[in-house]
């Protein structure tokens, strides 16, 4: 049987279910992060955040990346 835990997330500080020992049925596997999302997490939190965070986490890079496509396509960069 695989090992789950009851954690706090350390974005929002909810509490949640991490099921690292069954990590497919894992609340987080419901979000799909390219490579990119992936780091831009990482560098900002250390461990397993809650599925609301990870799209709150995502959707906040996307905007931040179209931004900067955007801005960059306004100056002529």
């Amino acid at each position: 049987m695989g090992k789950h835990e009851h954690t706090a997330c350390p974005r929002c500080q909810r509490s949640f279910e991490c099921r690292v020992g069954s990590i497919n049925l894992c609340q987080c596997q419901r979000v799909q992060l390219s490579d990119a999302q992936q780091h831009y997490v990482s560098s900002q939190y250390q461990g397993c955040l809650c599925a609301d965070c990870l799209l709150a986490l995502r959707t906040e890079y996307n905007q931040q990346t179209h931004q900067n496509r955007l801005t960059k396509l306004l100056h002529g960069h």
